[in-house]
């Protein structure tokens, strides 16, 4: 009996030790990511035009920067789970008033911050896909907005944001750039040119790459836009201003996103959208 004991004891003790290591590499592992310094490329600055700087207030909109970052960009809660993580949307008027241009393209389109480190929800992964006039317009229409509010707490991950960001589960976003740089939604010529940009700089992050079905949140995943082929463009205009699906099934995350972001499309830019998505359908294998 004695001898069980110790035996039991001794695979007790080993069980501890392996849990005790496993989690100290998900504790230095996810540190590290967040910590990291990244070195980031030049971003090419340009002169926007006319027409893009006019339009830069609502690419704010659109892309969702004024939904995520609050009124005026002063930052606000976006995501809490306490098993998972806490986000803060950081105040970009405080942002910009420290970082260059070049710092500001880099974190749009690179997923770096201006202390070099990785950026975790910040959607540079479609934004990569904005032109340089328009991540030059973004820029302006950042530092019109007026200096205020307070600076948002760093982020904090769970037990569970821990082993997902050490695992790869959750990926940084300059890991995100990388995947999506291989994964571009289809083209389906000239004609579909610009609402295939629109899609890929509007639709991706909750999408995914190419449009093939994403996962926007844990345990919430966003189908592959082929099902447009199902809609009528009323019907498609309908689900993108309100959220509201053909079934009428309600759709928390689409509900948001329509009304704030999507509702700012023009109807010219939806039925190019829904045009572009229907053909994609029509051609997919």
């Amino acid at each position: 009996m004695g001898k069980l004991l110790r035996w039991t004891g001794y695979v007790l003790g080993v069980l501890i030790l392996l849990l005790a290591l496993a989690a100290a590499y998900v504790w230095i592992a996810s540190t590290h990511k967040l910590g990291a310094t990244i070195q980031a490329k030049p971003e090419k600055l340009v002169v926007p035009t006319a027409a893009e700087l006019a339009d830069g207030p609502r690419q704010l909109n659109i892309l969702g920067c004024v939904s995520c970052h609050g009124d005026g960009l002063r930052g606000k809660m976006m995501f809490e789970e306490p098993k998972v993580a806490q986000f803060y949307a950081p105040n970009l008027t405080l942002v910009a008033a420290q970082a260059t241009d070049q710092q500001l393209a880099q974190a749009i389109r690179q997923g770096i911050g201006h202390d070099g480190r990785p950026l975790m929800v910040m959607p540079s992964a479609q934004y990569s896909r904005l032109t340089d006039g328009e991540v030059a317009a973004l820029i302006s229409a950042i530092r019109v907005q007026p200096r205020g509010g307070r600076q948002m707490p760093p982020i904090k991950l769970g037990p569970l944001g821990r082993i997902g960001l050490a695992t790869g589960k959750f990926q940084t976003q300059p890991e995100k750039v990388s995947a999506y740089a291989q994964s571009l939604p289809a083209d389906l010529g000239p004609k579909f040119a610009r609402a295939r940009h629109l899609a890929a700089t509007a639709c991706s992050e909750c999408h995914g790459a190419s449009l093939n079905g994403g996962e926007p949140q844990p345990g919430l995943t966003a189908p592959d836009l082929s099902m447009v082929g199902a809609y009528d463009l009323p019907a498609f205009a309908r689900l993108l201003r309100t959220g509201v699906p053909s079934s009428g099934k309600k759709l928390t995350l689409m509900e948001e996103v329509a009304k704030a972001d999507f509702s700012h499309l023009t109807d010219e830019e939806i039925a190019a959208l829904h045009a572009y998505l229907v053909q994609r359908a029509q051609r997919a294998p």
